[in-house]
């Protein structure tokens, strides 16, 4: 396919846009932000930054805005991600190349992970992409948790703050993990490589690491011992879905952790990188203890 050097990125607010936007605007890319008509962004645009609005549930109202643009990344969170739909086909209707979803997440190439329920509308808007190949192409970036922003509000189970953590399942199982600037670069190289990247799911990761070798830099950068919790997944996967079924969706958090630290979700999918293509490096122990230590500061 000819190449990519116009995108239009949905969604530059959250704890990823900024580091998908900083990456883009670093490139070659000519970069443009799309946000909802009277949003913060629209009333406060970044500096340097072309901002366009649109009616996120009007396929000619979002066509409009992407007229011209080879790629659409999106990073919409929540309720959203289960309504990319109008947003792809808004996408094929404005003659884009390439759609990137907002997936940024766990594994969902993985049959046990697929099985959870928070992962539906993701793995909804691919399902639709695939559908879809013939009008449009697509790029679905797996990434597992985000490392940087997963220690310093302590979702990784290491709570450095509080000086806490809670370790899952004996807290030894591998998972893969990227800081937000790996995602953001992993971003521009899916673009620039759009014949490598073409119509499948990408991954990176910045390292591999388990909630023990998190909490033993954690001890050793803060000099402090933490107190520590045990929980079972299994446990926390039923919990969770008790809560959904009462409507309270943040058990959608407790199925997410049966993913990552529960035994067969493909969490560790170090057999399956695309580093190479992406540009890329995996830290070693030394380079996440960095990291851990740079949280700590």
């Amino acid at each position: 396919m000819s190449a990519i050097k116009k995108v239009i990125l949905v969604g530059a607010t959250g704890n990823l846009g900024p580091a998908i936007l900083k990456a883009l605007q670093a490139s070659t890319l000519e970069t443009t932000i799309l946000t909802r008509e009277n949003s913060e962004t629209a009333k406060n645009p970044p500096e340097n930054t072309k901002v366009l609005t649109a009616n996120y549930a009007s396929v000619s109202s979002l066509a409009a805005a992407f007229a011209g643009q080879d790629a659409v990344v999106t990073t919409i969170a929540g309720a959203a991600v289960g309504e990319q739909q109008v947003l792809i086909d808004a996408a094929i209707q404005a003659g884009v190349k390439r759609f990137i979803p907002s997936e940024f997440g766990s594994n969902v190439t993985n049959e046990k992970t697929r099985g959870l329920a928070v992962f539906a509308g993701k793995i909804a808007a691919v399902d639709y992409l695939k559908k879809k190949e013939a009008e449009i192409t697509w790029s679905a970036l797996i990434n597992g948790g985000f490392l940087d922003w997963g220690l310093k509000v302590g979702f990784l189970g290491v709570d450095i703050a509080n000086k806490k953590a809670t370790l899952y399942d004996g807290g030894n199982s591998p998972f893969s993990v990227t800081l937000l600037s790996d995602i953001g670069q992993a971003i521009v190289s899916i673009l620039t490589h759009p014949e490598e990247t073409k119509n499948r799911y990408v991954f990176v990761q910045s390292a591999v690491v388990t909630q023990n070798k998190l909490l033993a830099a954690a001890e050793k950068a803060t000099g402090e011992k933490f107190v520590v919790e045990h929980q079972n997944t299994e446990e926390v996967e039923k919990a969770g879905n008790e809560k959904i079924a009462k409507g309270d969706f943040s058990g959608f958090f407790d199925l997410i952790r049966r993913c990552v630290w529960g035994e067969g979700y493909g969490s560790d999918y170090s057999d399956k990188l695309d580093n190479e293509i992406l540009g890329v490096k995996v830290l070693d122990d030394a380079g996440v203890e960095a990291v851990v230590k740079g949280i700590v500061g």
